[in-house]
């Protein structure tokens, strides 16, 4: 019988997914991946081709949750600074004052993250991991649940610095949108024609809620034979031929914790094999560097993932 935590969560994932779909057309899965890595207090890198809504969507998250949000268009020009907020002189009290900067939030879309030079892009390197920031010396927590979604184009390279591998792997997901199809893009047609759903979206879910959920997540069981699975994929990523560097075991805790909010999401207060293996590709994919001549090879990590998933023998249940 289902616990009343578990419950609780499916009908807030249920109507954050409703909510979103006032505006995203088709991505219901995504959706859902968004809601599970929420649910792990885990940062999305949504990386796609220009215009296909991951601006709209990371936007459509935020406002589904009644949380602080805040944005910022990373250029090139922009300063760590910019980011982290900066102690400022007050002639009247003649004392140094802290003055926020928009990282001092729960939600923070960072537009284009690519944009910005590495030392801007570090300025999101403790927040990302420790849930604190640091300035002129001083600490300071940030509120809490803190999810950074972050956006970038993969294809227009120039005027972009590619992200240090410390924050990719900071990046609990990397997801993508994909094009709709025929019907979905005449539903979005439909929906756009005379006013942006985005502007009269209402939070349906509120801050103590998600903290209670998250913690609620974490009561989910995970038997050894599938913690052994997904430690021997983690395992096999490192092992692989064609892998300069595997996944981190912050990879695998996030593979773990993941499995464990989307069986959640699917009303069970247990993980299978088959959550392991549908979440793989999702955490681990953005963690792996692949070697100078797989890459020579037109491979990617996409496919490398899908091989070791395909390799490791799924546990089963014995009679």
């Amino acid at each position: 019988m289902l616990s009343p935590t578990i419950r609780d969560l499916q009908s807030t994932a249920a109507a954050i997914r409703a909510n979103v779909g006032k505006v995203i057309v088709g991505k219901d899965a995504v959706v859902d991946l968004a809601v599970v890595a929420l649910l792990c207090e885990g940062h999305i890198l949504f990386e796609d081709v220009p215009g296909i809504g991951k601006t709209t969507l990371a936007k459509a998250l935020a406002r589904s949750l009644g949380c602080t949000f805040r944005r910022i268009q990373f250029t090139p020009d922009l300063l760590p600074s910019d980011v982290t907020g900066l102690s400022v002189y007050n002639q009247k009290t003649q004392e140094f004052e802290y003055r926020a900067g928009p990282l001092m939030t729960q939600i923070l879309l960072a537009d284009e993250i690519n944009r910005a030079t590495p030392r801007a892009q570090s300025a999101l390197l403790e927040a990302m991991q420790e849930r604190q920031i640091t300035v002129d010396g001083a600490t300071k927590l940030l509120p809490r649940p803190f999810l950074v979604l972050a956006t970038q184009n993969p294809i227009e390279l120039e005027g972009t610095f590619p992200l240090p591998e410390a924050q990719v792997d900071r990046f609990f997901m990397k997801l993508e949108l994909g094009y709709p199809s025929e019907a979905e893009e005449n539903t979005i047609l439909l929906r756009f024609e005379r006013a942006d759903p985005l502007a009269d979206l209402q939070a349906i879910v509120s801050a103590e809620t998600i903290l209670d959920l998250q913690r609620a997540v974490r009561a989910v069981r995970v038997e050894a034979s599938v913690r052994d699975y997904l430690i021997a994929i983690v395992r096999a990523t490192r092992a692989h031929q064609s892998v300069e560097l595997g996944a981190s075991p912050r990879g695998s805790l996030y593979l773990y914790h993941a499995a464990q909010a989307y069986a959640a999401l699917r009303g069970r207060d247990f993980v299978l094999p088959d959550d392991v293996k549908y979440l793989t590709p999702f955490v681990l994919t953005h963690r792996l560097i692949l070697s100078a001549q797989t890459r020579l090879r037109g491979r990617d990590a996409k496919q490398i993932v899908k091989e070791v998933v395909e390799a490791v023998p799924v546990p089963v249940e014995q009679s």
